[in-house]
């Protein structure tokens, strides 16, 4: 399900640094990404979708600056289980960063508020991150 471009956008000062400083700030992490897209970009120009390709354009280069990488992205196509009122999501991602302090750091930067959250503003009507540690995998990110 798609957002209306009226809704209340989030903005990176939604940021929970509070929270990710309780984490090792050394220890590796990987970000699990939800997005709902606005059906139009806020700016006007294209779709939720076509802002959210800007976004990565800018941010992919970020994450890589600071040793992490993309590991997987998907269309979200139906709740297979649990409740489905909040929970249409659009597009998922994983991303790995080498520390949580690499995180903060591009999170934090000039660059990401002024050149990417603009753009992740335009694409989102909703974007959950929630920081993960490995129990298990199947594929190693080192």
């Amino acid at each position: 399900m798609q957002a209306s471009p009226e809704e209340v956008p989030l903005a990176v000062n939604m940021l929970n640094i509070e929270g990710l400083e309780q984490l090792d700030p050394q220890a590796p992490v990987v970000m699990l990404n939800l997005m709902r897209f606005h059906v139009r970009s806020r700016d006007g120009d294209g779709s939720g979708w076509d802002a959210y390709l800007r976004y990565s354009a800018i941010t992919v280069p970020m994450i890589k600056a600071r040793g992490g990488t993309l590991l997987w992205t998907g269309e979200a196509k139906a709740i297979a289980l649990g409740p489905h009122a909040g929970n249409e999501w659009d597009f998922v991602a994983l991303v790995s960063y080498p520390t949580v302090a690499a995180f903060l750091d591009m999170m934090t930067s000039e660059a990401y508020e002024t050149e990417a959250d603009p753009q992740r503003l335009n694409a989102c009507a909703e974007h959950v991150i929630i920081a993960t540690s490995e129990a298990y995998s199947k594929f190693k990110t080192k």
